[in-house]
């Protein structure tokens, strides 16, 4: 067997309809798209209604929204003190395993609710003044990537 001698078997491959080329090949003329009108051409864009006022303009818009807004998930200090020892080194994956942190692709923050005894070095995508000072206080450390 060579390269060259390689074929796709009998009928598992369809050859594409060549439109628009001429009367002889089969489709030729119109191209399958009937007459003249609106689904000949190039079409619409989205959202289009006809020309009924659309859907986007009918609806109040209200408020600002910020495009740089980020949203984090939550993580407590005292889910850090219910589910790690003492000396861990706390990360996103490790906090994302133990599903303390539910979804993958959100960042995580951490707050201060509840107290720390134990030390920990912690890196999240953020963090409070207070959850800092108080994991500080308690002898750990903490590095925001």
């Amino acid at each position: 067997m060579k390269l060259h001698s390689l074929k796709p078997n009998e009928g598992s491959r369809k050859e594409k309809t060549r439109v628009g080329r001429g009367h002889a090949a089969g489709k030729g003329k119109q191209a399958g798209k009937g007459q003249s009108g609106q689904n000949k051409r190039s079409g619409t864009r989205p959202g289009f209604e006809g020309g009924q006022n659309p859907w986007f303009r009918r609806v109040p818009k209200r408020g600002f929204h910020n495009v740089n807004h980020v949203e984090y998930q939550v993580v407590s200090l005292e889910d850090l003190e219910l589910n790690f020892e003492n000396n861990d080194e706390i990360t996103v994956q490790k906090l994302n395993d133990l599903k303390i942190a539910r979804n993958k692709n959100m960042p995580i923050k951490l707050l201060s609710n509840g107290s720390v005894t134990k030390k920990f070095i912690v890196k999240v995508n953020a963090a409070s003044q207070s959850a800092i000072k108080e994991i500080e206080k308690a002898g750990g450390n903490v590095e925001v990537i």
